[in-house]
């Protein structure tokens, strides 16, 4: 009786991500050590988080992430993939300190230390998993500078400071641009906390951009209740004002036309 054999295992697909061109070619040349250990393809190489979210999207297996690095820092990044489907696995590249990096220790998110060392690399890649979102969310963290939307099985990136306002309908949250509104799952009451006053809460389903707040005026609802509202600038939406919000608003609106 013939043995059955396995076909063998496809090249693991890998992208590389760091600002810094020598950091990317020490770690190519490592890679093109290890071919024989751990058979590969390089399939891009990037300078920042946004572009490596767009070259995970054409299809990786796992992503070599640098932290810091402009446009979208490497933490960012991660809590975007989150949302992806069929997401590379990560490998943290970083150089912080050790004190920093208890983090990445006690949840368990693999990370290489600056300068990569070839062994180091090599075990990264062989144990290389998903990411998970407790351990991303324990993360470091700050305002982040996209909102990620998952779109037909791709993942598109809203910049922050293109958001006019968001509007939570149940449980998805409108995210409205000049150009097109998108729906993200997510929370007003965190999204609030997260920009410390970029956004203004002018209802308790609404958070509107604080710089783009025109006026604040009396109107009348379609049953002919007095009700307050604002106008954003270059908008022709009316957005309705909370009682509860009306003194922050007003006062806003009051500096606005000062």
């Amino acid at each position: 009786m013939n043995a059955v054999t396995s076909a063998p295992k496809r090249p693991s697909r890998i992208i590389i991500a760091d600002d810094e061109p020598p950091a990317r070619r020490r770690l190519f040349d490592l890679l093109d050590e290890l071919q024989p250990a751990f058979p590969h393809t390089v399939v891009a190489e990037v300078d920042n988080g946004r572009a490596a979210l767009e070259a995970s999207n054409h299809g990786a297996d796992i992503l070599l992430l640098d932290i810091n690095m402009p446009e979208m820092d490497g933490l960012e990044t991660a809590r975007h993939l989150l949302k992806m489907e069929n997401a590379p696995r990560v490998i943290f590249i970083t150089a912080y300190d050790q004190h920093a990096l208890e983090a990445f220790e006690v949840h368990a998110v693999d990370y290489l230390l600056k300068p990569v060392r070839r062994e180091r690399l090599l075990a990264a890649l062989e144990r290389a998993k998903p990411l998970e979102s407790t351990a991303v969310a324990a993360l470091p963290r700050g305002a982040r500078r996209f909102f990620s939307v998952n779109e037909r099985g791709r993942l598109l990136l809203v910049p922050a400071e293109e958001v006019i306002y968001f509007r939570a309908e149940q449980k998805y949250i409108t995210v409205m641009t000049a150009s097109r509104e998108y729906l993200i799952e997510d929370s007003l009451t965190h999204i609030d906390e997260e920009f410390g006053g970029r956004y203004l809460r002018i209802h308790r389903n609404c958070l509107a951009r604080s710089d783009l707040i025109e006026s604040f005026e009396r109107d009348a609802d379609a049953d002919g209740e007095a009700q307050w509202i604002v106008t954003l600038r270059g908008r022709g939406e009316r957005l309705p004002v909370s009682r509860r919000q009306h003194a922050q608003v007003r006062s806003l609106a009051k500096r606005v036309r000062e």
